[in-house]
Formats: C-alpha cells, sequence, structure tokens
C-alpha cells in the first residue's frame, strides 16, 4: 500500500505543478491585461486548491506510514543529522503544509474580492508563494536537499 500511495503522490505533484503554473500565469496575464475574472479562472483556482487538498492528504498518509519518517521520529537525535531523515521527517512536511496554507488564503482571499483586478492581484500573489515554497520542496533529482526520481512506478 505504501509504494502505491508513494507512487500516487509522486505523479500528483506534476498534475498541481501544471495547475499552479497555469493558474499563476492566468493570474499575471489577467493582471496586466485587465481582463475580466472569468468563470473558467475561478474553476481553476478551484481545482487547483483541491489537488493541493488531495496532494496533502497524500502526503500525510505517507508521513503516518513512510519508514523514513518512523526512523526520523524514534531516534530524533541521530536522525536530524542525517540530510534524507531530516527533510522527510522534519521540512518537507512543514513546508508543504505552508504551502498548502498559503494557497487556501490565496483562494480565499480571491473570492472575498470584489474587483476583477484585485482577483488576479489576490491569486498571483497567494499562489506564486505557494508555488515558490512547493518547488523549494520537491525532492528533485538535482536537489541538494535529497533527491528522488521524477516518476515512481507503481
Amino acid at each position: 500500500m505504501f509504494s502505491t500511495i508513494l507512487a500516487l503522490h509522486s505523479l500528483v505533484r506534476w498534475l498541481i505543478l501544471i495547475c499552479l503554473f497555469f493558474a499563476v500565469f492566468r493570474a499575471f496575464n489577467g493582471l496586466f491585461s485587465k481582463k475580466v475574472f472569468s468563470r473558467f479562472d475561478h474553476l481553476m483556482q478551484q481545482w487547483t486548491t483541491i489537488i493541493v487538498y488531495v496532494q496533502l492528504f497524500l502526503g500525510l498518509w505517507l508521513y503516518t506510514t513512510s519508514p523514513i519518517v518512523e526512523y526520523f521520529l524514534h531516534n530524533f537525535k541521530e536522525a536530524i543529522h542525517q540530510r534524507d531523515s531530516r527533510f522527510f521527517g522534519m521540512e518537507h512536511i512543514v513546508v508543504m503544509t505552508l504551502a498548502t496554507i498559503m494557497i487556501t488564503i490565496g483562494s480565499i482571499k480571491t473570492k472575498q474580492q470584489s474587483t476583477d483586478h484585485e482577483k488576479y492581484k489576490a491569486m498571483a500573489t497567494w499562489y506564486t508563494i505557494g508555488l515558490i515554497m512547493i518547488l523549494s520542496s520537491i525532492p528533485w533529482t538535482f536537489s541538494p536537499f535529497t533527491s528522488r526520481p521524477y516518476f515512481r512506478p507503481f
């Protein structure tokens, strides 16, 4: 079960990145082009947020079943000095949870705004912050923190 959830978590990461890049692009494009905040923009904002929640749920599930995290929690004094253990036991989950909070704030703020310009501005600001946080904490193959493959098999 763990390997299936891990592969799914790895796959959903790409869906999130595609949605977030597209949502941020639409937000900045609408902001600078003074476009009307369309129904499509609203749906993009909603679906991006939902997919981020699904990923957070999968990540929390992994966190509770991961052997790396289990080692980190039971051997904290040694594990805190090991890059992989510290990254997955503490850093990854904290940054990704905070990124989810930033995207949630962006979603709420976007809905609360009365003008199209303000909606695009809120979405562009908060979703960009969330995207940067996510990009900084994904275990890329080139990451100095820890590396994992781009795709995991099921």
